[in-house]
């Protein structure tokens, strides 16, 4: 009989989770379902038991897997059928991974594989957020050796409260979104975007998601005590030389701390201590160093890494000379590329990215088609980071796990500063040339210049810093290092990055690789990080202080214009022929659709005259003429009692004598106005029954001084223009269906 054992975390707002095993997949190593209101989430857990030989490092691979059928969707494409990860899957396996990881025993190797897997969903409840606490329970009811258990949750600020794991609709209105990872007594992982928010609220929110995590890790201790798997399988997967080990420490320390302090730049440093090992292996045989050989290396990487650490605690040296608040020397231009709408190069110490902007309009908009999103992007960000960067001799293969992550980090940066209505769709790329630490923030100041040199309005600059941490003793002693190099951030235990503007912090994400971290630590980290940012903020702002006036002479126009919806058939017309035809003959691109009831025109071009064109032609089809809005029209008849003004393709309205000017005129032929000229109009009334329009001249001329209003009116009597009353008389467009 199948006796599956639950545990049910009710958050403050009384929404229920409830965890379940015992039920589903009972053959993997570790099994269990989450579900909150309709979302149903199954993580599975399976380890090797053995490792593999000569792994020494920690091989987990994490998938979170969103079914269509959970929405009730069909997958899209000729096969309907699930395929490669979406950036939304593979973004959700980043967080689990990140903050599992540090959890495993540093001497345990065997493979391990997490499954998330959606199986339902409403559309109501956010499913990353419950993922990282399905995966951890799994390992909780496991028998592999884990040093949790962990949760995450979804933590957002909206109209000033917090609110735990809230709704799709619930984050739409909030000014800060994070997603923090914790075990009961420390912070693993945050990753978020916020609004200009302070160093404090940033805290207070990670306080906030720290108390709800701590419920869910005890629900899981229970879990794992009901299902007896508290204890863990053995295993034995490192072979030590102790007597090595010492001949290692003792023979190279000195060495490796020379170099460590020598202030040399990165592959002099590493060649120095490439040396220095090759030496120490010149005193075995080939014979000794094939088994000799992998614990070298490792027990030298361990050298290296306390060389380097006490470096900087003891003499708050850093490995390339720097003091522990100095930021790298800074260079950036922008404009360096003729072809982009926007271009820059940023520079910092060893990394450097060139970013390009590329406007576009409505037909550029990605389509986001996920199981449980569908609509479309109008900014975009993409990060690529080929091996040359860091001087690797291999080929570059298609985008990975980690382009995805930082681009989107940087994308989660710049965003909130595109102004909502602005009218161009945006591709921000950024390739990064050189790499020795924080590539990503280096995108995120490359991605303000190339904005501002493109012209587009965002709100305030953006910069970005990555912090690091050396610490011992459980954070007793500890070393906050601002804009960190790659080998700070491999050997160091913690890599924070912040971004934000002068007001407040835009995004950021946090790795922690030790247990300890406080709340001290991270508030003075915080600090510190407002410190770096404002100095390359700086540096930026040297290079360009605002965006351009105006975009890139080969940058598209757009022009936006609403039309009623019932007109939006007679636009395109039957097959698109009309649209079509408009596009041809004006040289501009013309897209049309359906927003808030009105249907939305945007017309682009790189051009001012075809973009006036294609204007002309879709007014003669869809123009409304609105009450006191000027035109420019051209006289189509004289009358005794006025002028025929075509101020619409189309439409023709009255410009009686009396609105002609101030004076009164006599005659029409006093007024001077020639059939076939152009004329400036002001519409002053629609009459609702007959639909005719009436036009005013005067209505745009300056007030005589002094002006009295002629008695009397020079209107002439109805009976004296008969033959007139049908050509104003507006008469709706035949349909081109009919």
């Amino acid at each position: 009989m199948i006796q599956p054992i639950s545990k049910t975390i009710t958050l403050a707002d009384g929404r229920e989770i409830v965890i379940e095993t015992g039920k589903l997949a009972k053959q993997a190593d570790g099994s269990v379902t989450v579900r909150m209101g309709n979302t149903v989430l199954l993580a599975t857990v399976t380890a090797a038991k053995d490792a593999n030989p000569g792994v020494d490092f920690m091989p987990l691979s994490v998938d979170y897997k969103e079914k269509f059928s959970a929405f009730g969707r069909f997958p899209g494409g000729f096969t309907k059928r699930e395929g490669k990860a979406s950036d939304y899957e593979i973004l959700t396996s980043r967080l689990i991974d990140r903050a599992l990881r540090p959890l495993f025993p540093d001497d345990y190797h065997a493979e391990v594989f997490v499954n998330v897997i959606l199986f339902s969903a409403d559309g109501v409840d956010m499913p990353d957020a419950l993922a990282g606490l399905a995966a951890s329970a799994a390992l909780a009811v496991s028998d592999i050796p884990f040093n949790g258990p962990i949760s995450e949750v979804r933590v957002a600020r909206i109209d000033g409260k917090f609110v735990i794991n809230p709704t799709f609709e619930q984050l739409e209105s909030a000014d800060i979104d994070m997603v923090v990872a914790a075990t009961l007594d420390n912070i693993m992982m945050v990753e978020g975007e916020m609004n200009e928010v302070s160093e404090a609220e940033m805290l207070d929110a990670i306080k906030v998601a720290h108390e709800a995590i701590k419920a869910q890790c005890r629900a899981q201790i229970e879990l794992m005590q009901a299902c007896g798997t508290t204890e863990k399988r053995t295993y034995c997967h490192e072979e030590h030389d102790e007597e090595l080990r010492s001949k290692v420490r003792a023979d190279l320390y000195n060495k490796v701390y020379a170099v460590a302090v020598s202030g040399s730049s990165k592959h002099e440093r590493a060649a120095a201590f490439e040396a220095i090992v090759e030496e120490f292996k010149a005193q075995y045989t080939e014979e000794e160093l094939e088994t000799k050989a992998p614990l070298i290396a490792r027990y030298y990487h361990d050298v290296e890494k306390e060389a380097m650490r006490r470096a900087i605690l003891d003499e708050g040296k850093r490995l390339d000379g720097r003091d522990t608040r100095t930021i790298r020397p800074i260079w950036s231009e922008v404009d360096c590329l003729p072809g982009p709408h926007g271009s820059s190069i940023f520079t910092r110490g060893e990394t450097q990215s060139l970013t390009t902007v590329t406007l576009g309009t409505k037909s550029d908009e990605k389509l986001v088609d996920d199981v449980l999103f569908h609509g479309k992007e109008r900014f975009l960000l993409h990060y690529n980071f080929p091996p040359f960067s860091t001087g690797e001799a291999r080929p570059q293969r298609g985008v990975g796990r980690r382009e995805i992550g930082h681009g989107n980090l940087a994308h989660r940066a710049l965003k909130r500063m595109i102004p909502k209505d602005y009218p161009y769709v945006v591709r921000v790329m950024s390739d990064i040339l050189e790499s020795n630490g924080s590539s990503s923030m280096a995108t995120v100041c490359a991605g303000t210049l190339a904005l501002m040199d493109a012209g587009v309005n965002i709100t305030r600059p953006v910069s970005g810093i990555a912090m690091g941490l050396i610490s011992e003793n459980k954070g007793q002693n500890y070393a906050i290092l601002s804009d960190i190099l790659g080998d700070e951030d491999h050997l160091g235990d913690m890599d924070f990055k912040v971004t934000g503007t002068e007001k407040g912090i835009t995004a950021t994400q946090m790795d922690i690789k030790v247990d300890g971290l406080s709340y001290e630590i991270l508030e003075n980290a915080l600090a510190q990080a407002r410190e770096g940012r404002m100095h390359i903020l700086g540096k930026i702002m040297e290079t360009i202080t605002e965006p351009r006036e105006d975009l890139k002479p080969h940058a598209p126009r757009i022009v936006n214009l609403r039309i009623p919806k019932e007109l939006i058939g007679a636009v395109i017309g039957p097959g698109g022929k009309i649209i079509q035809g408009i596009q041809e003959k004006s040289g501009a691109n013309v897209n049309i659709e359906e927003v808030d009831g009105m249907g939305l025109i945007e017309v682009s071009g790189t051009n001012k005259e075809s973009i006036d064109k294609a204007l002309a032609m879709i007014n003669s089809i869809a123009a409304v003429p609105e009450v006191d809005k000027v035109y420019t029209g051209k006289i189509s008849s004289l009358m005794p009692y006025g002028a025929f003004v075509e101020f619409l393709p189309g439409k023709d309205g009255l410009l009686h004598i009396s609105e002609i000017d101030w004076k009164r005129f006599e005659t029409i032929e006093e007024t001077g106005l020639q059939q076939g000229a152009e004329i400036e109009v002001k519409l002053i009334e629609i009459d609702p029954k007959t639909g005719k329009f009436k036009l005013s001249r005067k209505a745009l001329l300056e007030k005589p001084e002094g002006y009295k209003a002629p008695e009397g009116n020079n209107r002439p009597p109805r009976q004296e223009r008969p033959e007139r009353q049908e050509r104003f008389v507006h008469r709706p467009r035949r349909n081109n269906n009919e």
